[in-house]
């Protein structure tokens, strides 16, 4: 990887080191976590989307199943916490492996309208499936342990999840700037050029669909542990939606921007709850402003003026 990229692992690093012993109160600690976990999150999904170029408009469907897992399994099997989060994540990946070649024949709109009814699918059935899920309901998550310790309040939370997401944005930028990522890039400016000089499609599309549906099964399975309680709201159209805009917001095929984009976009309703009854206008209204005027992004578009003055 280049130096600089280097640079912004340091300074992640830093921020994440010292961001817990400057936060006034746990209110803002918990805000950090979402954060952190949004960022895991949104860099799967702009692994896919971003760098491949093929839309999802149902993740959280991937997310709801790794948090049913860690609720269910635990719950109604005893299974152990982990054991639970690996199902969850090898069920995600086995359905993204099974949906992905029918799926991915198709582009543009269809493709969005398939990959929303397979979101739409993954909902109901954790809605409808009440003897295990609990329902409309939900149900409760037993605690997480590691290494025989239960990890119980958000500063252990905290550390877990600061760890997780180094160790994401590592992993990601080391894969894109691999020949699968460059495959990846290949697929996503052309993919009559791409099968020319040899890029099997069909492979590489499947393959980063599932490793995306993985990051987010584990990340549900995470969240699901970390607030104790799991509902349908993990898998719905809604949540789905505010994933693919912190992409769009960050930026696409940008790991920085991923991370940007989940911190600014879970911050922001905090921000603006203080306008009581206007906070989704005003939400909406400064999105329309950065597609307007950061149409590639917040991170894309600055870093090319950056380097423009330079």
């Amino acid at each position: 990887m280049h130096k600089s990229v280097y640079h912004g692992l340091y300074l992640l690093g830093v921020i994440l080191l010292v961001l817990p012993f400057v936060v006034p109160n746990s209110f803002y600690l918990d805000i950090a976590v979402r954060m952190a976990i949004n960022a895991i999150i949104v860099i799967g999904l702009n692994l896919l989307v971003g760098f491949a170029g093929q839309i999802s408009l149902g993740h959280a469907g991937f997310l709801g199943m790794g948090a049913y897992a860690s609720a269910a399994l635990p719950t109604h099997f005893g299974w152990h916490p982990l054991l639970a989060m690996g199902a969850g994540a090898v069920a995600a990946g086995l359905l993204a492996a099974i949906v992905a070649r029918p799926i991915f024949r198709l582009k543009g709109n269809y493709l969005a309208m398939a990959t929303l009814g397979l979101g739409i699918i993954i909902s109901i059935a954790l809605r409808n499936e009440t003897q295990w899920t609990g329902g409309p309901d939900g149900m409760p998550v037993p605690a997480m342990e590691l290494l025989g310790l239960e990890i119980a309040n958000d500063r252990q939370w905290y550390w877990v999840i600061a760890v997780l997401l180094l160790v994401s944005v590592w992993a990601s930028l080391n894969l894109i700037d691999s020949p699968f990522g460059r495959a990846l890039r290949a697929l996503h400016g052309s993919e009559v050029a791409s099968q020319v000089v040899g890029v099997n499609i069909a492979r590489y599309k499947g393959a980063i669909f599932i490793i995306s549906a993985m990051f987010a099964s584990i990340m549900g399975s995470i969240t699901a542990h970390y607030v104790g309680f799991v509902s349908p709201n993990f898998a719905d159209f809604f949540h789905s939606i505010e994933l693919i805009t912190m992409v769009v917001i960050g930026g696409m095929a940008s790991i920085w921007g991923s991370v940007i984009g989940a911190v600014l976009l879970t911050a922001l309703p905090q921000a603006l709850a203080t306008f009581e009854g206007w906070e989704t206008v005003i939400f909406g209204a400064i999105l329309m402003v950065c597609m307007i005027f950061l149409p590639k992004g917040l991170v894309p578009t600055l870093a090319a003026r950056w380097s423009r003055k330079g």
